[in-house]
């Protein structure tokens, strides 16, 4: 059975890996819901009992995917956490309004853990301004809440303002062994926010354990340099581990696309074997290897979409990042591997991308990048790997 940890401020015991709604499985764009409901099932069967949502996870469905999955199940038996995405909120009536459908929705009175969703300083605004954590506070008040917390992703300030202005029972966090020291964009060392958490005794929820699967799909030497040290784990464990070590972690999210992924995470956390201090510096020295990868910090999280333009922002990147892994992002025609790598790079690309989709359709509108946790700068980035595929593509690179 799966690790719980009893955390005695908030009096519940909790199984140390989640299950995140992000990421279900699909039949072209839309969500395969048999196959979704039939994941947390085995989920909750396993001994997960923390699944979280939000109103933005597959267009809104990922919650009515929760409200199926958990109907049969006594409502004491598993823990619901959902967000206020602040930033889909028209005024207050309408940020009232979205929070009473997702009761309606998840089919439930009350949820276990709820979030103000994304803060960074222009939702914190915005946040402010509706009265938002007021009004959530009123409903922990009326029990429709039982810990109210936040997830975030901006500068020190901003994380410091946001736990000073408020109580708070929880926060969730982006925490694995890259950003733990090596934080990109806007985002904060891992090591900063858990050790602000630690001081004031509040429990962190963990999200992005793998960044978006950059963890899992790593360069081939970065492979060999892990089995090396534990050869029948796999490479997605190592992230795990060191995500559900720390002593106030509430539980390590994970958005298990497969049932392959759920199987997996379950042995790691069955029984969760701790870092040792080598073993966190031996991450200490991959995470400074990878860093030496010039892939783009997209955790394939989609908020930047839709592109009104039918631009496939996540895909291209995610297939950029899988080049650059695989060696397959030749510098010019004299490269060793250049014909192998063209290929690779034009083929695959086709195949993740449909053309219509590619980034040679952006016109540089930019209403992507303000929605982009990693603040990634989307436009250029799309325009980079464009122009490099027409290198590709005339043979001018």
């Amino acid at each position: 059975m799966i690790d719980r940890r009893m955390i005695p401020a908030l009096g519940k015991e909790i199984s140390r890996l989640g299950y995140g709604g992000m990421r279900f499985p699909k039949n072209g764009d839309e969500v395969d819901m048999d196959a979704a409901v039939q994941l947390l099932r085995k989920a909750y069967e396993m001994g997960i009992n923390y699944f979280d949502t939000a109103m933005v996870y597959h267009k809104g469905e990922s919650e009515k995917i929760f409200g199926k999955a958990f109907e049969p199940y006594p409502r004491d038996s598993y823990l619901i956490a959902d967000k206020m995405s602040i930033w889909l909120c028209s005024d207050e009536e309408d940020m009232k309004a979205r929070f009473y459908n997702q009761l309606k929705t998840l089919k439930t009175e009350y949820i276990d853990f709820y979030l103000v969703h994304s803060l960074n300083r222009n939702h914190y605004k915005k946040v402010k301004d509706l009265h938002c954590v007021e009004f959530l506070q009123q409903m922990k008040q009326e029990g429709k809440i039982k810990h109210l917390g936040f997830s975030f992703h901006d500068t020190y300030q901003v994380f410091t303002q946001i736990l000073n202005d408020y109580t708070w029972d929880f926060v969730q966090i982006q925490l694995n062994y890259v950003d733990w020291r090596h934080a990109t964009g806007n985002n904060v060392n891992a090591e900063y926010l858990y050790g602000e958490l630690a001081k004031r005794n509040i429990a962190a929820v963990i999200m992005e354990p793998l960044l978006g699967g950059r963890l899992s799909n790593v360069p081939e030497h970065i492979v060999g340099r892990l089995k090396q040290r534990r050869p029948e784990d796999s490479v997605a464990s190592w992230a795990f581990r060191f995500a559900g070590s720390p002593e106030l972690v509430l539980t390590v999210l994970s958005g298990m696309t497969y049932m392959e992924h759920l199987q997996d995470n379950i042995r790691t956390y069955s029984p969760l074997v701790p870092l040792t201090d080598d073993d966190k510096e031996y991450l200490e020295e991959t995470a400074q290897l990878m860093m030496q990868y010039p892939t783009i910090p997209c955790n394939d999280c989609k908020y930047c979409m839709p592109c009104p333009y039918g631009i496939d922002i996540p895909a291209i990147l995610v297939h950029y990042n899988k080049c650059v892994n695989e060696g397959n992002i030749p510098q010019s025609q004299s490269s060793e591997n250049y014909k192998e790598a063209r290929r690779a790079f034009l083929v695959g690309y086709d195949r993740s991308v449909p053309k219509l989709r590619q980034a040679s359709h952006c016109i540089g509108c930019n209403q992507c990048t303000p929605h982009c946790p990693q603040s990634i700068h989307i436009p250029e980035e799309l325009h980079r790997i464009d122009r490099f595929v027409e290198q590709l593509k005339q043979g001018t690179l």
